[in-house]
């Protein structure tokens, strides 16, 4: 089966890098509206596991499809009124958290997501101009454009699949790695070849790996950020003995690599994602999946590793 002609108009949105200049002014209107990272690792979704967003958009969906449903159906006119101003409330902090996910996002889902933004916003306004008209006692009006509203809004959603499921925005990148990873201890480097108190990386079985050696101990993490698959072993140490890591490190990362006491952790060189190198447990977003990690041991000298769950 053939897909759809619209699937090729999304397609292009990718490409469509006239609209850079237009996200780039959005995402620094984002960042500097929500400043405080525990506000953004909540908007993110961090304390759940995973994004918020598509959480928190069942409920105006949900409120705006069931008015419509009584829309069709006569005797509902209030009941239908309300369910559209919940639809349109609830819609503020789902807007929040998608544009704290959108924000940090590559260009070409920012561009798709910029649209499916519109959308979303268009179809509020919609939906509130219909809201109005009702209270005017013009429900013929309102109820036009409510089902314009959710004529829009379907296209938003349609936008937002698109996003998830063929940009793979919002998911876990390290999820296959369990399924990649050879079952049972694993050689990985003699330890006196690791160096002591910085990112290293290895490849073990076509996997690379991100290696922290603490003097006989060794923290191994997957090198994969779980947000979108930067490389973590190009981040920046925070915590732990080491005054300084940042040699090599790339990318936009704004959280520093000076050292202190406390537990060591490293800062994704794409998007700032915090992750202990201890457990692998997220410490800041926009990440929401902890890194996958890995058991070590010392057997005479040679550093082996072990995934929990491999296949």
């Amino acid at each position: 089966m053939k897909p759809l002609p619209a699937l090729e108009l999304v397609t292009r949105l990718e490409d469509a890098d006239w609209l850079d200049p237009l996200a780039k002014k959005v995402r620094k209107i984002v960042k500097r509206t929500i400043r405080p990272q525990w506000a953004r690792d909540i908007l993110h979704g961090v304390p759940i596991g995973h994004p918020v967003h598509p959480l928190a958009v069942q409920v105006p969906l949900g409120a705006w499809i069931s008015a419509a449903v009584l829309d069709a159906l006569p005797g509902n006119d209030k009941a239908a009124s309300v369910l559209i101003g919940v639809g349109s409330a609830s819609a503020v902090p789902s807007a929040l958290a998608g544009f704290m996910d959108w924000s940090q996002l590559h260009s070409q889902q920012q561009r798709v997501g910029l649209v499916h933004a519109t959308a979303n916003i268009t179809a509020v306004s919609l939906y509130t101009a219909s809201l109005v008209a009702r209270v005017q006692g013009r429900q013929g009006a309102g109820k036009v454009l409510a089902y314009l509203g959710l004529g829009v809004v379907s296209f938003g959603g349609f936008l937002g699949g698109h996003l998830s499921y063929r940009q793979a925005a919002g998911v876990n990148h390290t999820e296959d790695v369990p399924h990649r990873f050879p079952s049972g201890w694993q050689p990985l480097a003699p330890l006196e070849d690791l160096p002591d108190g910085k990112l290293h990386q290895r490849t073990v079985a076509g996997l690379p790996l991100l290696v922290f050696r603490e003097a006989e101990t060794v923290n191994v993490l997957s090198d994969v950020c779980s947000h979108l698959s930067g490389p973590l072993h190009e981040g920046k140490l925070k915590g732990g003995r080491v005054a300084d890591n940042s040699a090599g490190a790339g990318g936009s990362a704004g959280t520093g690599g000076s050292a202190g006491s406390g537990e060591p952790c490293v800062v994704c060189p794409w998007h700032g994602s915090t992750f202990s190198l201890r457990t692998g447990e997220v410490q800041a977003g926009p990440a929401t999946s902890r890194q996958p990690r890995f058991e070590t041991r010392v057997t005479g000298g040679l550093v082996e590793v072990n995934l929990p769950g491999a296949d």
